[in-house]
């Protein structure tokens, strides 16, 4: 299975930029759509932003002009670029991975263990 690890969480002033990382490693014949969630205390857990591996996008309308995702396929990791953050990004920003263990096997998906972004007014 693919196993997820993110980082470049942190701490932030209203206005600034942070960027998240994801790599994915394990067995796996191919990774489908790459992307990041997040979970906000005492709200459910949300897309921010998608990537397939054709390259399509989809982003949440709350971060569109703000995010920027981006995939290198050949390192199998993706990126977050969050700019002109506010306090309502404040969540924990789960990477996600949706792939294939097998050629002929079902769609798979991953998560990462979370990484904490906090905006301060």
């Amino acid at each position: 299975q693919v196993q997820l690890v993110e980082s470049g969480g942190g701490s932030v002033q209203a206005g600034g930029s942070l960027r998240l990382s994801c790599a994915a490693s394990g067995n796996f014949f191919r990774i489908n759509a790459m992307g990041w969630y997040r979970q906000a205390p005492g709200k459910q857990r949300e897309l921010v932003a998608v990537l397939s591996s054709g390259g399509v996008t989809n982003y949440a309308d709350s971060v569109k002009g703000r995010f920027s995702i981006s995939r290198d396929n050949t390192k199998n990791t993706v990126d977050l670029q969050m700019n002109s953050l506010k306090p309502e990004d404040t969540a924990i920003y789960y990477c996600n991975a949706d792939y294939f263990r097998h050629p002929f096997g079902s769609l798979r998906t991953s998560w990462g263990q979370g990484t904490q972004v906090t905006v301060s007014s």
